[in-house]
C-alpha cells in the first residue's frame, strides 16, 4: 500500500489582509503545499512556528509589533527545522540584507509570478536558496564592493569545469535548480551534483555565498 506524500507545511506572515488571503488561496490551490498558520505580524509568526513547526515560513519584512528581520532571527534561534523565505517589495533591499544575515535562506519579490513563488517554497523545502535576480544583483554588488567575504579563498574560476561554471552563472541569474535543469537539458539531480562540487571547489557553504564568489571572480560577466 502506498502512502500519500506529506505536503510541505507553510506559515504565512504579512500585515496586509488581502495579501494574506491571496497567498493562502494560491498555496491551497496546490496538492503539495499546505498552509498551517497565517500571521498578521512577526510576533504571531514566531508563535505559529513554535506551535506548528512548519517546513517553511514565508515572511514579509515590514510588519508591526515585531518586524520580519527580528521574527526571522527568532525562528532560526528556535531550531525547529523551519526555513524562512522572505517575500517582500524591491524597496526593502536594506531589510533583505538584514534578513539574510538573520538566517533567511532565500528571498523573492511580491511582484513575482505565482508559479515562481510556489517553486520557491518547494525549493526552500528541498534545501535550496531561491533568490530573485533583481534583488540578488543588489546583494552581489554590495558583496563585490565589500572585498573579502565568504568564498574569498584561493580557489579560482579556472578550477571549475565548463559545466560547473555554466551552472554557477545561472545561479547568479537567480534561477532555481529546476529552471537550470530545463535551461541546460539536464536533470535536477545533476544540477545538485554540480553545485555540491562547486561549493567544495570554491570553499563556500551555500547558494548565496557561491553567487557572491562568482561576482568577485567576474564569472557572471
Amino acid at each position: 500500500m502506498t502512502h500519500p506524500i506529506r505536503p510541505i507545511r507553510v506559515v504565512l506572515a504579512d500585515d496586509h489582509a488581502v495579501v494574506r488571503r491571496g497567498l493562502a488561496g494560491l498555496l491551497e490551490s496546490t496538492d503539495d503545499l499546505a498552509v498551517v498558520g497565517v500571521a498578521r505580524d512577526g510576533s504571531e509568526a514566531v508563535e505559529l512556528v513554535r506551535e506548528h513547526r512548519p517546513d517553511v515560513a514565508v515572511m514579509d519584512l515590514q510588519m508591526p509589533v515585531l518586524d520580519g528581520v527580528e521574527a526571522t532571527r527568532s525562528i532560526v534561534a528556535e531550531q525547529v527545522g523551519t526555513e524562512v523565505l522572505v517575500l517582500t517589495s524591491f524597496s526593502d533591499h536594506a531589510r533583505i540584507d538584514a534578513a539574510i544575515e538573520a538566517g533567511a535562506v532565500g528571498y523573492l519579490l511580491k511582484d513575482a509570478e505565482p508559479e515562481v513563488l510556489l517553486d520557491g517554497i518547494r525549493a526552500v523545502a528541498r534545501g535550496e536558496s531561491p533568490l530573485d535576480p533583481r534583488a540578488a544583483r543588489r546583494l552581489l554588488s554590495r558583496g563585490s564592493r565589500g572585498g573579502e567575504g565568504p568564498g574569498s579563498g584561493p580557489g579560482g574560476a579556472a578550477d571549475l569545469s565548463p559545466r560547473e561554471a555554466e551552472v554557477l552563472r545561472l545561479v547568479v541569474e537567480g534561477l532555481l535548480n529546476k529552471q537550470i535543469a530545463q535551461r541546460l537539458g539536464i536533470t535536477e539531480r545533476t544540477v545538485k551534483a554540480h553545485l555540491t562540487s562547486v561549493y567544495q571547489r570554491i570553499g563556500v557553504a551555500d547558494r548565496t555565498q557561491a553567487a557572491l564568489w562568482a561576482q568577485r571572480h567576474e564569472l557572471g560577466r
